[in-house]
């Protein structure tokens, strides 16, 4: 029997509520379409900073890198590990460690979910860039603490980045409806994002199947919220993309429906997929954090593992679910509920 070796990163919070959650509905199915996965759970998290100084051992990414695919809950702890610290010393190592240039998410609305907005014909990818521009960690500060300090920070923006990342949404966008939109503020940031849409338009040139669209950022939110159904494939940067997905999450019903998959296109290395909601410090250990995200990012791994079949068979589970009107929304449902719906579903 074919078996795939998955790395497990539960992480703080929620995140090990939900990750449980998605672990079962995984091995049952894989279970039914023929083959088996196998988890190995490592604690690293904010608890393991405040016990070693450290979010992840010095040879976690070696550790990791023999793993089929990674499985993460979420990363997170404000009140005793700042952000800048725990995000710096696990998530963004990884991601950009294994080159998961392409981050992956989905907005669209579930079967009997209702989102805010008037029109529920919406069907967005976002391709996010996931390994430079304004997360890539170049600046510093001097004179901290004084009337003279100064803080730098470089976003940094390679052509072989931006065009990898572009091509991978032109690819996108052919399999699906034909359309991308690609995302600046070119108009304010005359060299790294008249960079990108000079790559994009150059680009365009080889995918004359593809209608192409450059937007500036702001424009790109508003129509996100006014006319999401015009919009096919989205592109953006690091940051932008960060922005506008929860835009995405906040259409689609909530981060409780916010699916991601960073991914290595050559896949030289493992992906990592992820719910994007946060530890939701305020309702952990409660059992009534949404593992409906973190349940669709782990059918996105297994369509990235190929099992087709099995991540087809999740998506249906999560929607027969939803139109049910089982969910975790105000509390309506468990976590265990939840889950317990989505298995019985797949049965």
């Amino acid at each position: 029997m074919k078996s795939y070796s998955i790395a497990l990163i539960p992480g703080d919070g929620i995140g090990r509520d939900v990750t449980a959650a998605a672990w079962t509905v995984l091995e049952m199915a894989a279970r039914h379409s023929g083959f088996a996965v196998t988890g190995t759970e490592f604690p690293w998290s904010c608890r393991f900073f405040k016990e070693t100084g450290r979010m992840m051992p010095e040879d976690g990414i070696e550790t990791l890198r023999g793993f089929d695919a990674i499985l993460l809950g979420a990363v997170g702890w404000p009140a005793e590990v700042p952000d800048s610290v725990s995000l710096h010393g696990l998530l963004l190592p990884i991601r950009k460690a294994f080159v998961q240039y392409a981050n992956i998410r989905p907005h669209r609305l579930l079967p009997g979910v209702r989102g805010p907005l008037r029109t529920e014909s919406f069907d967005i990818l976002c391709i996010r860039e996931n390994t430079e521009g304004e997360y890539s960690g170049a600046g510093g500060r001097v004179h901290q603490g004084t009337l003279d300090e100064v803080a730098v920070e470089t976003s940094i923006f390679t052509r072989a980045g931006v065009e990898r990342i572009l091509r991978f949404g032109f690819e996108q966008a052919r399999a699906r409806r034909g359309r991308l939109a690609s995302v600046t503020k070119s108009n304010a940031q005359k060299h790294s994002m008249v960079f990108w849409d000079e790559i994009t338009h150059k680009l365009a040139a080889d995918y004359p199947d593809v209608a192409v669209t450059s937007y500036h950022v702001d424009a790109l939110a508003a129509r996100m919220i006014m006319a999401p159904e015009s919009l096919d494939v989205v592109v953006a940067s690091n940051l932008f993309g960060d922005i506008l997905t929860d835009i995405g999450a906040a259409i689609q019903g909530g981060l409780g429906y916010a699916a991601s998959a960073n991914i290595n296109p050559d896949r030289s290395a493992p992906s990592m997929f992820e719910p994007v909601h946060g530890s939701a410090p305020d309702i952990a250990h409660l059992g009534i954090a949404n593992p409906i995200a973190a349940i669709w990012s782990g059918a996105m791994m297994l369509d990235h593992l190929g099992e087709k079949d099995a991540a087809g068979r999740v998506t249906k589970a999560l929607e027969a679910t939803t139109a049910r009107g089982i969910r975790t929304i105000a509390g309506k449902d468990s976590t265990d509920a939840v889950t317990a719906a989505v298995v019985a579903a797949l049965n």
